[in-house]
């Protein structure tokens, strides 16, 4: 923190003085063997010294508390608090005493006085408190800007201030990564790392949708009526460390049939992380709105409703299909089964599949079964636009586990 004094002698004096939560005292023990010189003075000597834990004096960690010694670091989501004193060093009465402090960042300026109101009078040793919280949202310079006004016993009205500067730092690296399935779900990968001195325990990390979308945390695991967290029961974040989140996204009823409106949606959400460091002091971050690149479905898009994981060899099975017109325009579709190597389309193909309006869709159940044993790609079907001739043609659409039912033998 660096202070401009002022030059003029005041009556007043100002003192700011930021307030933070103590340590935990730290000791560094000697000691040796009964063997060596000393004995057992070492050990005396640490017994007595009221610093340490009885009964562990060995422990560089001890019962006493050490308050700040320097104005430390200041990180992006904490609560910057600060105690600011005017006091009256003369033997004079004061009148009219306004205290004002502003914060001033790289992009505006608050004021951060809890009243606005002057002080009537101080009197000789009398003082003026006041304390001021903030929650710091920008990181780089910031500057507390502490003006005093007052007006002596002679009426002359004087004016001074102060500035205190200090630099706001960045504790985490937040990285993401979207998804994008089949269906209408997107994953989030959100990458955390603690990039500060000091471990951090991770209170709440958690997903904010956007209207469009349901949230459902994937960091968890099952195991009987509760769930367990992937990292254990002690959240803990040591320095330079990195944790990976996962989300999934389901759009909301309402809109998971409106294929159009999902189709152009790039805003997901916003995450919230909740933290504490030493002694409980509590940080919160917020990120911007994240976006993610909307997938290209083209004019119609191609999903499965509905299929099995393993099916028997040169067996029929069933699945279902969802057409949806993604395009502005309607479509006459014409849907073709082309046969593949291991692939048997069941049904007639070039069958008539009608008007298609746009946004809509049409769930479509076909039959079909697998001539090789193993792990196949469902490809072949081909969809025409009989307004614009126009055909699509869909491969590697799903893949399924095909097993023989006699030797039962999995892929």
């Amino acid at each position: 923190m660096e202070v401009n004094q002022a030059k003029q002698e005041h009556l007043l004096a100002l003192k700011v003085m930021r307030l933070t939560k103590p340590t935990l005292f730290t000791n560094l023990p000697v000691t040796c063997e009964d063997r060596d010189l000393p004995g057992d003075l070492f050990a005396q000597l640490m017994r007595e010294d009221p610093s340490t834990i009885k009964g562990a004096e060995a422990l560089m960690l001890g019962e006493m508390l050490t308050l700040p010694q320097n104005f430390g670091n200041i990180f992006l989501g904490e609560t910057f608090s600060s105690y600011i004193s005017v006091h009256n060093d003369s033997n004079q009465v004061v009148k009219d005493i306004l205290v004002k402090a502003d914060l001033q960042t790289s992009s505006q300026r608050l004021n951060l006085s809890a009243s606005n109101s002057a002080v009537g009078e101080l009197k000789p040793e009398c003082c003026i408190d006041d304390v001021i919280h903030h929650e710091v949202k920008e990181i780089g310079t910031h500057i507390l800007v502490c003006a005093v006004s007052y007006t002596t016993q002679y009426g002359e009205k004087l004016y001074f201030r102060k500035f205190f500067k200090f630099q706001v730092l960045k504790p985490l690296d937040v990285k993401t990564k979207f998804y994008n399935a089949e269906t209408d779900e997107v994953f989030l990968e959100a990458q955390i790392q603690n990039i500060t001195t000091s471990a951090m325990f991770m209170e709440k990390v958690s997903l904010e949708p956007s209207m469009m979308y349901n949230v459902t945390e994937l960091n968890t695991v099952t195991s009987g009526e509760d769930g367990e967290s992937t990292f254990g029961k002690m959240s803990y974040l040591q320095p330079m460390d990195t944790r990976q989140y996962l989300y999934c996204l389901k759009p909301k009823p309402e809109y998971a049939e409106k294929a159009g409106v999902i189709k152009g949606v790039t805003v997901i959400g916003k995450l919230d992380i909740v933290w504490k460091t030493n002694l409980g002091e509590r940080g919160r971050l917020q990120t911007s709105q994240l976006q993610r690149m909307a997938p290209g479905y083209g004019d119609i898009r191609l999903s499965l409703e509905m299929i099995p994981d393993t099916v028997n060899l040169e067996e029929p099975f069933d699945i279902i299909c969802k057409i949806t017109n993604c395009s502005e325009r309607t479509m006459d579709l014409v849907l073709e089964m082309c046969n593949t190597r291991s692939i048997h389309w069941c049904g007639v193909s070039g069958r008539q599949l009608g008007k298609l309006s746009p946004g809509a869709f049409l769930s479509l159940p076909l039959i079909l079964l697998s001539s090789v044993q193993g792990l196949q790609s469902i490809s072949g079907l081909r969809l025409t636009d009989t307004f614009l001739k126009r055909t699509y043609e869909y491969d590697d659409i799903a893949q399924v586990c095909v097993v023989c039912p006699y030797t039962n033998n999995e892929c």
